[in-house]
């Protein structure tokens, strides 16, 4: 049952800059990178995504919540962002399937928020300085004690996080008379990815993210897939270890996000942390192979090195970024190995990308070469 009182709260970013707003969600303090996002919807599916794990998500479109929660709407089992900023929140939402309010979804998953923020000069502020540690709180309002604790905050590069999403214990998905076998690595893997594999008649096993690859290799897959995920590829050496023996392999091998940054260092290419990162669901994305263009969903605070790719022998460029000309896509090159780094599961988001799950069973069927 909802309990929701407009409490003060007080956003403080790294740079000293200080929003105030209203207490959302839980009443409480919590840290994280902050960052945002520009869709205009699927908000359930953005809290739920394993890859902002520890991030404070700012949400850019005006009303949150406006059409409740739906339980089914998730990409994980539960909510992973760290926080969120919004500027209206609508606990009343005007939609029949919707089975609770955005507040006591909040409650029950321990979230806490802060609402009537002006957003906009917020997304501006970090649009020039870049991505920050944040801290959130209805609880205390000493600005010098949250300084203290916002200083303890680590810094998002250097962090190995998926190891802290991925599952325990390796689980199975889909169909076990499946036509294709996938091994999944789960570095934060997103429900609509298994989803998306279901559908092609594929049967996945999913796989804990420190698996070995002779662990994997005991399921007899086709193919090998690495999934998106949080956290900094360049301290993942356990990811890229395992993805080189699936390339010595001759395996087939496609990368979504995270997975697409592991293939890359797997091929000595180095990763960074970019200054503001891609979040949304309008990115315009050029297939350089096919000539054409796709609307695609992106969620990623780290890319791979542009010039690295560029001067590599070992892989070829598939894909960029219409905004900032970044690698969007790489394939190996002599191998069966290829990725990309956004989203074409989607999820919320346009559905243009998703022949790429096409592309990876012809891949392991033997029908599509480079």
């Amino acid at each position: 049952m909802t309990n929701y009182t407009k409490l003060p709260a007080i956003l403080l970013l790294a740079d000293g800059t200080v929003f105030y707003g209203k207490a959302a969600g839980k009443i409480g303090t919590t840290t994280g990178e902050i960052c945002f996002n520009t869709g205009m919807t699927g908000y359930q599916e953005i809290f739920t995504d394993p890859s902002y794990f520890g991030q404070i998500m700012v949400t850019t479109n005006s009303h949150i919540g406006n059409y409740g929660i739906q339980k089914d709407e998730i990409e994980s089992d539960s909510i992973k962002i760290a926080g969120l900023v919004c500027k209206n929140y609508n606990i009343v939402y005007s939609r029949k399937q919707a089975t609770e309010s955005i507040q006591d979804y909040f409650q029950n998953d321990n979230l806490v928020a802060i609402s009537d923020i002006d957003t906009r000069a917020l997304v501006r502020h970090i649009r020039d300085k870049g991505a920050m540690n944040a801290i959130i709180s209805s609880e205390i309002t000493d600005l010098d004690e949250l300084k203290q604790k916002l200083a303890e905050v680590p810094s998002m590069e250097g962090l190995e996080l998926s190891s802290q999403v991925s599952t325990k214990e390796p689980y199975f998905h889909g169909n076990p008379e499946a036509s294709l076998k996938v091994a999944a690595l789960d570095l934060g893997i997103k429900k609509n990815i298994l989803r998306s594999f279901e559908n092609r008649d594929i049967y996945v096993q999913v796989f804990p993210a420190k698996t070995k690859f002779a662990e994997m290799e005991k399921f007899n897959p086709d193919g090998y897939f690495i999934s998106n995920g949080p956290g900094d590829p360049s301290v993942m050496p356990y990811a890229v270890e395992t993805i080189k023996e699936i390339l010595a392999e001759d395996k087939p091998l496609f990368g979504i996000c995270l997975g697409h940054q592991l293939l890359a260092e797997a091929n000595d290419i180095g990763t960074m942390k970019m200054f503001n990162g891609h979040r949304g669901l309008n990115h315009p994305v050029k297939n350089i192979i096919k000539n054409h263009c796709e609307v695609t969903s992106q969620n990623h605070g780290f890319g791979v090195i542009p010039d690295e790719v560029r001067n590599s022998d070992k892989v070829e460029i598939t894909h960029v970024n219409l905004n900032d000309k970044s690698i969007e896509g790489i394939r190996v090159k002599g191998k069966k190995a290829f990725s990309v780094q956004y989203h074409p599961e989607s999820s919320p988001g346009p559905h243009d990308s998703r022949y790429l799950f096409d592309d990876f069973v012809n891949v392991m069927k033997g029908e599509l070469v480079w």
